[in-house]
Order: C-alpha cells, then structure tokens, then sequence
C-alpha cells in the first residue's frame, strides 16, 4: 500500500474554521464555556476550553483528530452523551488537522511539549 504524506498544516486555515464551526461553543478565544468542569441540567457537560487552561493538551494527536472527526459520544461510547458532534461529513481529514494545528499553535510552549510528548508515547504503545 503506497503511503501518501499528509496535507501540508494551515493553520490560517484551522483559525478560519475554528471561528466557524468551533467557536459558537468553545470560545472565539478557546476559553471554553463557563464552568465547563460541572454537567448542565441535562447531565452532558458544557465545552471545555482548547487553551492552556483547559485539558485539550492532555490528549494525543490521534484522540483529539478521532473527536473532532466523529464526536465525544461515538467515541467514548458506553452510552456516554455529548453536545460535540462529529464534523467528519462537513470537513476534510486535512481541515480537521488545521483547526488542530490552529488550537496547538495558541498554547504555550511547556503545554504544547507535553502534548507532543503524549502523542509520541500513544503512537508507540500502538
């Protein structure tokens, strides 16, 4: 199977959507929803925030792409609920790693090293 190397990042592109399709939810500054770390009234918890104060960074490239892609519910599964929806039908594969980029781009540099750090440990435990 003949590997294709991925799109080239934008990140001017990733802010571009990221005010489209992002924003409305987690903030036109990534700051989240106010207090995103206690569920609403329906029990589903309000977006948390995508910059260094919230807990974006804990994740692995895979992981963060998977959510964006499909949806915190599909997949984290068990019946779990969620306001994420999966925005696989809407964007491309590349669109979704620059609004990734985009995100990464805005944090501090001990966040974003760590976040490396947690995608290369997840990639080689594959």
């Amino acid at each position: 199977m003949l590997h294709r190397p991925a799109a080239p990042i934008d990140i001017a592109r990733g802010e571009r959507i990221y005010a489209e399709a992002c924003a409305a939810c987690h903030g036109a500054n990534l700051e989240g929803a106010a207090d995103w770390r206690t569920p609403g009234p329906g029990g589903r918890y309000p977006a948390p925030p995508h910059d260094e104060t919230g807990h974006t960074w804990h994740h692995g490239d895979d992981l963060l792409f998977r959510l964006v892609k499909e949806g915190t519910a599909a997949v984290v599964g068990d019946g779990y609920e969620s306001d994420m929806p999966g925005f696989g039908d809407v964007y491309s594969d590349a669109e979704i790693r620059d609004v990734l980029a985009y995100i990464k781009s805005t944090w501090p540099d001990q966040q974003r090293a760590i976040q490396e750090q947690i995608t290369a440990r997840d990639r080689a435990a594959r």
